[in-house]
């Protein structure tokens, strides 16, 4: 598949950029910092968040309900900044892909779904700020983020410019890998709404013990509340809304959701293995499953070290981080299967 390397490099620098995003969505989250800037797109009438005395005196009096906390408006601040970058190179791709439309190799569709997918994750960013952080807004736009960051990662994968191959696996049990990497591209989406539900319902510490919960195997739950997507929105969700029940439930269907995923991918890991075999020919799916197999041993250890260290920050970035990759991976394992086709 033949490419402009102009396209492929901006693809891959937004790939790239769309990962920043993404984690600093994520510290932001994380750190309570998401109503940092209580107005938007500025902070507290600005471009930046208020530096000197004036200017702060002058935003408490404008936002009396909202005093400047430093250590929350510049992470806020900083993650529009990335993602007002990142939707400007993703206005470039489109323009360059509309120009090169009739290069044959040069993707049209997904560029332009990107385009239409980024402004939504626009008006998705301002209304977390102006819905106060309603869980269903901020859900929405973390998954809006990851889909951006793989759609981007697809797009990588397509204008790449080297040769490809055959992979010399037989039709049946190369039908079977495509839908056993499908389910587990699907599950690791769906464990990744459970961790956006679960964060911005400030359930990550509802339970702080493994591998019980509260003391108990089955906790106390209150699941129709807990994933009630129907919920009002509040006047300020800043630090949860939820009852005890209602967190316990939402991050117990989390945890056990990690549990699904990974027994699913040890069993995809162990058919990749399987059918790669020791040929040489099938080395890069080999490849594929040894990246597979680590991130997800990391992301493991990285979900029981927020359990037994109660969530903390860095551990927590990187744990979100961990999802993004794993995502990427799959999305990688999926689009080889696919076309059917090795490095």
């Amino acid at each position: 598949m033949l490419s402009s390397k102009s396209s492929y490099n901006l693809a891959l620098g937004a790939t790239a950029l769309a990962l920043c995003v993404v984690i600093l969505g994520a510290f932001t989250r994380l750190a309570d910092a998401g109503l940092g800037c209580p107005d938007w797109p500025g902070c507290y009438g600005l471009a930046i968040w208020p530096q000197s005395s004036a200017q702060i005196t002058q935003a408490e009096l404008s936002f009396p309900e909202a005093p400047f906390e430093l250590h929350k408006a510049w992470p806020e601040m900083v993650h529009r900044y990335f993602a007002s970058t990142l939707g400007l190179v993703i206005v470039a791709i489109s323009f360059m892909a509309w120009r090169k439309r009739k290069v044959p190799g040069q993707p049209f569709k997904l560029p332009l779904f990107l385009l239409l997918l980024v402004i939504a994750q626009g008006m998705f960013g301002m209304w977390t700020v102006t819905l106060r952080l309603w869980p269903q807004v901020v859900t929405t736009h973390l998954l809006g983020g990851f889909a951006t960051l793989s759609l981007l990662w697809l797009l990588v994968l397509r204008l790449q410019n080297r040769p490809w191959a055959a992979l010399n696996i037989p039709l049946h049990h190369w039908q079977k890998l495509k839908s056993l990497a499908l389910i587990g591209l699907l599950l690791v989406i769906i464990q990744i709404a459970l961790g956006g539900w679960t964060s911005s319902n400030y359930a990550a510490l509802a339970c702080p013990q493994l591998p019980t919960c509260q003391g108990r195997w089955l906790p106390p739950m209150d699941v129709a509340t807990g994933f009630n997507v129907l919920q009002e929105i509040g006047p300020n969700y800043l630090g949860g809304q939820l009852d005890g029940s209602a967190r316990v439930a939402i991050h117990m269907m989390h945890r056990i959701g990690a549990v699904v995923v990974s027994v699913y991918l040890i069993f995809l890991l162990s058919q990749l293995y399987r059918h790669a075999g020791g040929s040489l020919l099938h080395r890069p799916l080999y490849r594929q499953a040894h990246v597979i197999a680590g991130l997800l041993g990391v992301q493991v250890l990285l979900g029981m070290s927020n359990i037994i260290w109660q969530l903390p920050l860095a551990v927590a970035v990187a744990h979100n981080a961990g999802g993004a990759l794993l995502l990427l991976a799959l999305v990688t394992l999926n689009y080889r299967l696919r076309k059917n086709i090795t490095e």
